[in-house]
């Protein structure tokens, strides 16, 4: 029996469930890569900066502890969307030092 395991409409299949996005373990989804991206964002804000991060790859309960940690040490407001983690103002710098000191072995600027 051949059981298909890679798509090239989808992509890379879960060899349990059969989803590109594993349905087998929903309350310990994680998305993310592990190479942590760090950017700044100001399209559709007006005007105003937000650091996004993402590539995280933490369950939702796990990121929002992480969020409201980075939060304190930024002295700025936050939330989760999706899997990304966005923080109000400009904190690209002291975000990837306070990361790295956390163990993430990959933590990079992304954009310009």
């Amino acid at each position: 029996m051949s059981r298909l395991v890679y798509s090239t409409d989808q992509g890379r299949l879960c060899p349990e469930c059969g989803y590109t996005q594993c349905q087998c373990n929903d309350d310990s989804s994680t998305v993310g890569d592990g190479n942590v991206r760090i950017k700044l964002e100001t399209k559709g804000r007006k005007g105003k900066g937000v650091t996004t991060i993402t590539g995280i790859p933490l369950a939702e309960v796990e990121l929002k502890k992480l969020l409201k940690e980075l939060k304190q040490k930024t002295s700025s407001g936050g939330s989760v969307k999706g899997h990304t983690l966005e923080l109000q103002g400009d904190h690209r710098d002291i975000l990837i030092i306070l990361l790295a000191n956390q163990g993430w072995p990959s933590v990079k600027k992304a954009g310009g």
